[in-house]
């Protein structure tokens, strides 16, 4: 059975105990977890059908033509053709009597095709289909694990290569097309998000978007990035200070974010409850009396998206499991002063956790 082949079923035994007897995916990203074709439909229709007990049905453009073979049933349409009257065929409507069945539809799937299905399909329930694909996807086979440490190692470089490119006068955007060059001549395969970096008081947004801010001496910096190997993401966040003095606030500050990343990275186990691992960085930056500059939760699960299902929050009811990756990164942020952010990418193991990041995170004071 190939990885693929194994990764349906395994969706579809989630689904099916589940009652939904059906599942229609439209993600772009979702289809090539199953399938190993990735397309780009744009306006286009593109659907997968997976049924109990049949074989899957993959709906396509044919301006979307690939060789690679199938085992699948792959139905091409052409522009202008109503392709969603075969999709409505295709899925088992009990028409004529009272049981229902249930179709799960992924989570992106676009109004203007769902609900001509919707109208269609007077005897199917509708279920969410996205959480039998993201139960699977959130944990990571070997292939998958290769390519994120592999992912990872490119950010790692990446990031030492743009530190050292730090000078007076360059700008967060300058940056931003640096670190991008650095991706490509090191064979990452493209961005899993546009690179963020910050200067000075910028750095007091957790999410501030690069601009014309030119570095100066005196500036923090910090540099959130991350790059796809073979369309998995990686994601990393170092601060640095470009100055020849770091005040005592600014030292606490740092050490108190590095001892809440390290802390939780530690607490990484199978079986720990996520919000446990959130609580355990928490309450470090809490007692240091900087808990409410904590804004947002520790984590995020990551593979072919950047932000995949799943969080490492104190709303989390999960727990960690072998093979996920998610992030640990605990900031602290003074708005229009400072802001510092550690993040690291863990795998949880049979046995604990391997951290995927090994840039260092001593206080680096830089220029």
């Amino acid at each position: 059975m190939s990885m693929h082949d194994q990764r349906i079923r395994q969706v579809m035994e989630k689904s099916s105990a589940a009652g939904a007897e059906q599942l229609l995916l439209s993600d772009p990203l979702a289809i090539y977890y199953l399938t190993g074709v990735m397309l780009h439909p744009g306006e286009r229709f593109l659907g997968l059908l997976l049924s109990e007990g049949k074989r899957p049905v993959l709906f396509v453009n044919e301006l979307l033509r690939f060789q690679k073979e199938l085992p699948f049933l792959v139905v091409w349409y052409r522009d202008g053709e109503n392709i969603l009257d075969q999709v409505v065929r295709e899925i088992r409507v009990k028409n004529g009597t009272e049981e229902k069945s249930t179709l799960g539809v992924d989570k992106n799937f676009p109004a203007r095709f769902l609900l001509p299905v919707l109208f269609a399909c007077q005897n199917v329930m509708f279920t969410d289909g996205s959480r039998y694909v993201d139960d699977c996807r959130a944990v990571k086979d070997a292939f998958e694990q290769e390519c994120m440490i592999r992912s990872s190692e490119i950010n790692d470089q990446t990031m030492e290569q743009a530190f050292s490119l730090l000078h007076t006068g360059i700008t967060e955007l300058d940056l931003a097309e640096a670190v991008e060059k650095i991706y490509r001549s090191l064979g990452a395969d493209g961005l899993a998000f546009s690179p963020k970096p910050a200067f000075g008081e910028n750095t007091g947004s957790p999410h501030h978007r690069p601009g014309d801010r030119t570095l100066k001496e005196g500036d923090i910096v910090r540099l959130d990035i991350g790059c796809t190997y073979e369309h998995y993401c990686s994601d990393m966040t170092r601060t640095c200070f470009y100055r020849r003095h770091v005040t005592e606030e600014e030292q606490r500050i740092y050490q108190l974010v590095r001892e809440a990343n390290e802390a939780a990275e530690r607490a990484v186990h199978p079986g720990t409850a996520l919000k446990e691992i959130d609580r355990t960085a928490r309450q470090i930056i809490e007692r240091g009396g900087y808990g409410k500059q904590f804004s947002h939760r520790l984590g995020h699960f990551i593979g072919l998206e950047d932000h995949d299902a799943g969080d490492v929050s104190a709303q989390s009811e999960e727990t960690a499991g072998a093979g996920q990756i998610f992030s640990i990164e605990p900031g602290i942020y003074l708005p229009g002063k400072l802001g510092i952010r550690i993040e690291d990418l863990v795998l949880v193991t049979e046995d604990g956790a391997r951290i995927l990041n090994h840039f260092p995170k001593e206080l680096q004071v830089l220029g």
